[in-house]
C-alpha cells in the first residue's frame, strides 16, 4: 500500500506542477494561482517573495514564459529544468517545488543571470 501512496503522490505532485507552469504559459494567473499555497515561498536568483498573492502579483507584470526541457519527481519533489522566457532573454534554470496537500509549497529557481544583469 505504501507504494501506491508514494506513486499517487508523485503523480499529484507532477500534475500540480504543469499546471501550474502551464496556466502561467496562458497567462491564466487565476489558474496559476490555484497551485499555490498561501503561505508559498519563492526563492530565485533576484531575490525572494513570501505569500502567493505576492508572488503572482509579479508573475502578472512580467509574464514570463516556461518551456519544459526535463520534469523529475521524487515523492512531493519536483524538480525541473526549463528555459525561462524572459522577454529580452531566454535562460536555462532549474526550478524545485516543494508540494505539500496538492499546492506548491514552495520552489526556488536557480540559473546564471549575467544575460539579465
Amino acid at each position: 500500500m505504501a507504494i501506491q501512496t508514494q506513486n499517487l503522490d508523485e503523480h499529484n505532485s507532477k500534475v500540480v506542477v504543469r499546471n501550474f507552469i502551464n496556466a502561467l504559459n496562458a497567462e491564466n494567473f487565476a489558474a496559476a494561482r490555484e497551485q499555490l499555497a498561501d503561505d508559498m515561498i519563492f526563492k530565485g536568483v533576484m531575490g525572494e517573495r513570501r505569500g502567493a498573492d505576492v508572488y503572482m502579483e509579479d508573475m502578472k507584470k512580467m509574464k514570463f514564459k516556461y518551456e519544459i526541457k526535463k520534469l523529475f519527481v521524487d515523492g512531493n519533489d519536483v524538480s525541473l529544468w526549463y528555459d525561462i522566457n524572459m522577454g529580452k532573454s531566454t535562460i536555462f534554470s532549474a526550478g524545485w517545488y516543494k508540494i505539500e496537500n496538492d499546492r506548491i509549497k514552495s520552489f526556488q529557481v536557480i540559473f546564471d543571470p549575467r544575460p539579465i544583469l
